[in-house]
Order: structure tokens, then C-alpha cells, then sequence
């Protein structure tokens, strides 16, 4: 542990620092779809985005610093991030930036892995934690689809920054399918090995 970092306990505070970045970066989702489907301003969206990837890193990096891990904190900020996602994914099929199919595999992953959710709660244990492939392909795509945008600008390296954001892409894709077998292999072990909870 870093001597400026204090050690993580998470707590139920809900009023701190990171949380307040978590709801801003929330609320801040229908101005990023306004943006790009209705006045088609890419640059400010492209901004946009750009702020929610650099407040995302800066909330967790606050919440070490400052001792402000929180409960409400451990849930938020994955949920803004799979929200920014799917915005961002329906958006850009919306403007025909990516296949609809990579859309539909990428949400549709996160909507099979919601399902395996109730068979930790019928047994009394927590959501299994994330996996280290799981951060890697988040931080894939999170940075892929931000190349994806600014590859539709008016800009010399516009095809550049487009070639990459695609390749970021079908990565991120690849691994998020894979951390969904690893996942849903550990929702059947548990249902396997553990007994329901009485309720």
C-alpha cells in the first residue's frame, strides 16, 4: 500500500467524493445521447466520453487516496460503466458507426451474466468479484469506442484513430465473451456445490 493511500475498508457513506464523480458521470448519459443523436455534435461527445473514461479512473483513484471506498461506491461505478457501454453501443448502431451484431453480442453478454446473479443470492453469497480479463476487456472497449468516434471527425488521423478503435474493439469483444464462459462456469460450480438457503 502506498503511504499516501489509507488501507481499503468500504464503508456505508453514500456523500463522498467518488460517488459524487459516479452520479455526475450518470447523469451526464442523456446529454452524451443527445449529442450524437440529435444535434450529431461528435466533438462534444467525443469530450464527453473522453471525461466519463478520465473521471472513472480518477473516482477510483480518489477512493484509495481519500479512504472513501463505500458500498454504494463498489456497485455504482461498474453500473455507470456498463451503462456507458450500452449508450454508447446503441448510439453508435443508431449512426451506423459499428455492426448491429457486435452491439447485440456485447449487451447481450451482460444481460446472460444478470441472469446468473440469483443463484448467488439464493445461496447467500455475494456477486462473484471481477476478474482481472473482465477489467481488461472494460478498459478495451472503454477505449475503443472513444478511437471508434474521433474516427469520424473531419481530422488527418481519422482513419487512423478508426483502424484502431476497431481492433480495440474486436479484442475487447473476444475477451468480454470469454470472461462470460468464466463466469457463467463459476455461477454452475456454485449451483453445484453450494445448497439454497432457506428463507
Amino acid at each position: 500500500m502506498n503511504s499516501g493511500e489509507q488501507e481499503l475498508i468500504p464503508t456505508d457513506r453514500i456523500l463522498t467524493v467518488p460517488n459524487v464523480l459516479s452520479i455526475v458521470r450518470l447523469l451526464a448519459l442523456p446529454l452524451f445521447a443527445y449529442l450524437l443523436l440529435v444535434t450529431h455534435s461528435d466533438g462534444w461527445a467525443l469530450a464527453l466520453l473522453m471525461l466519463s473514461g478520465f473521471t472513472d479512473w480518477l473516482d477510483g483513484k480518489l477512493a484509495r487516496v481519500l479512504g472513501q471506498t463505500s458500498r454504494l461506491g463498489a456497485l455504482l461505478d461498474p453500473l455507470v460503466d456498463r451503462l456507458y457501454v450500452v449508450t454508447t453501443l446503441v448510439t453508435f448502431v443508431a449512426r451506423d458507426f459499428i455492426p448491429w451484431w457486435v452491439a447485440a453480442i456485447l449487451i447481450g453478454r451482460d444481460l446472460l451474466l444478470a441472469l446468473t446473479l440469483p443463484i448467488y443470492r439464493r445461496r447467500g453469497l455475494p456477486p462473484p468479484e471481477v476478474v482481472y480479463l473482465g477489467k481488461a476487456a472494460t478498459f478495451l472497449l472503454m477505449f475503443a469506442l472513444p478511437l471508434i468516434l474521433a474516427g469520424h471527425g473531419d481530422w488527418a488521423i481519422g482513419p487512423f484513430t478508426h483502424a484502431f478503435g476497431f481492433a480495440f474493439l474486436i479484442w475487447g469483444t473476444v475477451l468480454y465473451v470469454w470472461t462470460a464462459v468464466i463466469y457463467v462456469l463459476k455461477a454452475v460450480d456454485v449451483a453445484r456445490t453450494h445448497e439454497v438457503v432457506p428463507r
